[in-house]
């Protein structure tokens, strides 16, 4: 049911429903007067939501700033990895990694310089047609593959959501008796709402790290102020899904 409304709450959110619901209606609309101030609020909504300067300085409020600092003073036990690194392929056996799995990949260097003695890949199926598509058992093949040390390794497979993966994570954790400070790896956007979701459940040292940012160095150059750019508005509608799943996280008490 929550994974449904979820699913609902995204689509009534979605700046291009607005942009489509407020065209199609002016062109429906009998009144002259109305259909035009439609048509116009329409497009400069449209011309908003594609704006990549306006939707980077979303992103630059939202997203916190990595502190690597707290990890190089700190004797770090292990890092948890969120998963939502890619897409399960079960015709050749193997996942498809997305622009997210930076989560991984920049946490596979940490281990190998020694600043971390585990890595905890938390991540079960989101799919409710495809149950079997359990990410960390096919991210644990992959480590396998490039002869990551399976006494290092440690993964959840069961959860389906940020909730699950810090409820179940922390019982693995407990019930392997390790001590010390956890580094929290997800992406920039996902950090606020994972954060307050595993401090609920009860990690106490936990230090955010954060991997692909979207918002970088302020730009001011004509086609990033002035120019409509379709990533603006898919980077939106990922903001906006974050926003939702913050919300519902803190109604429901989760975070």
């Amino acid at each position: 049911m929550f994974f449904v409304l979820s699913k609902i709450l995204d689509f009534l959110f979605s700046p291009l429903v607005w942009v489509f619901i407020l065209l199609i209606y002016s062109f429906l609309t009998k009144i002259e007067s109305k259909s035009k101030k439609l048509r116009i609020f329409g497009f400069t909504l449209l011309y908003i939501c594609s704006n990549s300067f306006i939707i980077d300085e979303c992103y630059r409020v939202w997203e916190p700033v990595n502190n690597d600092f707290e990890i190089k003073k700190n004797k770090i036990e292990g890092a948890i990895v969120l998963g939502g690194i890619g897409e399960v392929d079960l015709s050749l056996n193997k996942i498809n990694f997305s622009r997210s799995a930076d989560r991984l990949f920049q946490t596979l260097p940490l281990f190998h310089k020694g600043r971390i003695k585990h890595i905890i890949f938390t991540g079960g199926s989101g799919s409710i047609e495809f149950p079997e598509k359990k990410e960390a058992l096919y991210v644990k093949k992959y480590l396998k593959s490039i002869n990551f040390p399976d006494s290092a390794l440690i993964v959840e497979s069961e959860s389906k959501n940020t909730y699950e993966n810090a409820l179940f994570t922390k019982k693995i954790i407990d019930s392997l008796n390790l001590n010390g400070s956890f580094i929290l790896v997800t992406s920039a956007i996902h950090m606020p709402r994972a954060m307050a979701v595993f401090k609920k459940v009860g990690f106490k040292n936990l230090i955010p790290f954060t991997t692909n940012k979207v918002s970088g160095i302020r730009r001011y150059t004509f086609d990033h102020l002035f120019i409509p750019n379709s990533s603006a508005i898919s980077n939106l509608n990922s903001l906006i899904h974050e926003w939702i799943g913050y919300i519902t996280y803190k109604i429901k008490g989760y975070a």
